[in-house]
């Protein structure tokens, strides 16, 4: 007997589903395209609950005929491709014909629909892949579809889905990518009856960028416009400036597509060698049009993958055209400072009238402080002193006996039997400061050479020392010992999952020694952070961000000691960096102290080689 059994339609259809329809984000995605493929110029995308109960996304497209209404959620029903050859040559969003069929299949999904030659709409109820209601309607051109409980029939996907506001974030994020790649579109998106994005829909890549990423982010970019190969290159880059510590912010488009390309992020990143810092990475939103043969998009039912036909002529475009931007665009920083006043002096109203024997008023000035300027962390900071302090007895001799009195003198009431008790040296504590170690140097700015003893050469990572004692230190007094207000807030726009992430953990931030409030739209305001990372604020709430995004999971303890070991890293002196003989011994002198061994990343803080070895590579000993 046969063991192989051939699935009924409604089984199949709930097991396809999961390809296309993973969360509330890929309903939605999977909408607008549509929306965006049938010509609408304003989408507006309604959430609640973080789209789990329900999502409404209304177009003004063009509508579909009733005779379509019913077919369009079979699957494998689309009006973009007839035949094989359209394949080689998508040009649309959507193609495979799965959207409409997965949502259906595992939701209640009403749709109200009206092409211009209509006079009356269509109102369509499917609940579970199986119709319910189909009959006429009033309502405006283009396509409004409402999607109420998602997996309500498929309860094991259903306990999968994230808290509300993570699924709302990943939906917010669907739709800047969404509107990035498509400028000329008005996208309109209401969270729980609050509208946070609205794009104007003018047509102007810059708009829709300032829409979704804000003032701060927008005003640090450079145009990009270049062709090579049959490959168009446009958009813009951000500022070396303003790189980032992460590529959350790195946005690229083929065709009007969002796609994920190593060799367009290769290509980006090595145009900016040389112009930015080691360890950042930039930013950009890049639009790529490239001949619809030369690209295939038909890779995975996400249609993020991408295969290039020739990945060279996309790679070239990339890297001259962003090398050619930033050549042209990435003007030097100019200080500019106010115009001094020009000085106002008084005049007397009437002259004064001097008398013999009288001394005219002088006038007396009082010099006032400057301003205590902020100074760059050193190893000095660390507060120790430059030798070892220690401590020895000294015996402080008695006094001499006096000379010996008459036994006529001795007090009547002093006792016959009492002896008298020469008196104990008293104990003085006095320091002796002493170097057990010789301080030999300094080798590459970055590793110190101590001679311990007579047989020991210690070597010194001057930095791993350093991040371990701030480490240990912010451990020890928590982050909010060294923090400090800053003169000047600092707005940091991230991603829209990393914006999520980080306002779920201000308390965190706050007992690592940041003050962070929401400040809307994707963007942060940090009012207070600890005081040994100076001025790099920014790069750091970036970092710990993208770290906090995807470290979910983690439980608080992993998650502040991280914050700790990020702040120790940023704060310590740097590899490379020259430091004064003080500053040496204060370092070596606090490392003996408190016997470091390891950075907080497990990297050893020094190594030891004996004479013997040294000795045995000049061939003093065998």
């Amino acid at each position: 007997m046969g063991i192989i059994n051939v699935l009924d339609k409604h089984v199949a259809e709930l097991i396809a589903a999961g390809e296309v329809v993973e969360r509330p984000a890929s309903v939605v995605k999977e909408l607008v395209e549509n929306a965006v493929d049938a010509g609408a110029s304003a989408v507006t995308v309604e959430i609640k609950n973080g789209g789990i109960t329900y999502m409404r996304v209304t177009d003004n497209g063009s509508g579909i005929f009733r005779d379509d209404v019913a077919v369009s959620f079979l699957r494998h029903a689309t009006s973009k491709v007839h035949s094989q050859n359209d394949l080689d040559t998508i040009s649309t969003l959507g193609f495979r014909g799965e959207a409409l069929a997965s949502i259906a299949a595992v939701s209640h999904v009403e749709m109200l629909t009206r092409t211009k030659d209509e006079l009356a709409g269509t109102r369509y109820v499917i609940d579970g892949g199986v119709e319910q209601i189909c009959e006429d309607a009033g309502c405006a051109q283009g396509t409004t579809i409402v999607v109420r409980d998602l997996f309500y029939n498929t309860p094991a996907r259903m306990k999968f889905l994230k808290k509300d506001v993570v699924e709302a974030n990943a939906i917010a994020s669907i739709l800047d990518r969404i509107a990035l790649s498509h400028p000329e579109v008005s996208l309109r998106f209401l969270r729980d009856g609050k509208e946070t994005l609205h794009t104007p829909g003018d047509g102007k890549l810059k708009s829709a960028i300032y829409a979704v990423y804000g003032k701060e982010f927008t005003s640090g970019l450079i145009p990009v416009d270049y062709e090579l190969n049959g490959v168009a290159l446009s958009g813009f880059i951000s500022k070396p400036s303003a790189a980032r510590p992460n590529r959350s912010m790195q946005q690229f488009f083929i065709n009007g597509r969002y796609v994920k390309s190593r060799t367009a992020m290769v290509a980006l990143e090595e145009a900016f060698k040389g112009s930015i810092m080691v360890g950042k990475v930039p930013a950009c939103v890049l639009h790529l049009k490239i001949a619809f043969h030369a690209v295939d998009v038909n890779v995975h039912p996400t249609k993020i993958e991408v295969r290039f036909m020739n990945e060279k002529p996309v790679f070239d475009a990339v890297y001259h055209g962003v090398k050619t931007a930033l050549n042209q665009g990435d003007t030097p920083n100019v200080m500019t400072l106010p115009k001094p006043a020009a000085p106002v002096f008084e005049q007397p109203k009437a002259p004064v009238q001097m008398e013999w024997g009288i001394k005219p008023p002088v006038r007396s000035f009082q010099k006032t402080e400057e301003p205590s300027r902020p100074r760059r962390l050193a190893v000095s900071d660390v507060q120790v002193p430059l030798y070892n302090t220690r401590f020895e007895v000294k015996k402080i001799a008695a006094p001499e006996p006096a000379p010996a009195q008459p036994a006529s003198n001795i007090p009547a009431a002093q006792k016959a039997d009492e002896i008298p008790v020469e008196p104990k040296a008293e104990e003085e504590i006095s320091p002796k400061p002493q170097r057990p170690e010789k301080l030999v140097g300094e080798a590459f700015s970055t590793y110190i050479l101590v001679q311990r003893g007579e047989d020991e050469l210690v070597f010194i990572d001057k930095h791993a020392a350093h991040e371990r004692m701030l480490y240990e230190k912010l451990k020890a007094e928590g982050g909010q010992a060294v923090q400090q207000m800053l003169l000047k807030p600092v707005t940091v726009t991230l991603e829209k999952n990393e914006y999520a992430a980080i306002l779920e953990s201000l308390p965190l931030c706050a007992e690592a020694g940041f003050e962070i409030e929401d400040f809307g739209s994707g963007t942060v305001l940090v009012r207070s952070a600890p005081m040994i990372l100076g001025e790099d604020v920014a790069s750091a709430v970036m970092e710990i961000a993208g770290y906090l995004q995807n470290a979910k999971n983690d439980i608080m303890t992993e998650k502040l000691n991280w914050l700790y070991h990020n702040i120790a890293c940023r704060a310590a002196v740097k590899a490379g960096n020259e430091s004064s003989p003080q500053e040496l011994a204060a370092l070596v002198q606090r490392l003996e102290d408190e016997d470091i061994r390891y950075c907080p990343h497990g990297r050893p803080a020094y190594v030891i080689m004996k004479k013997k070895d040294l000795e045995r590579q000049f061939g003093r000993i065998q």
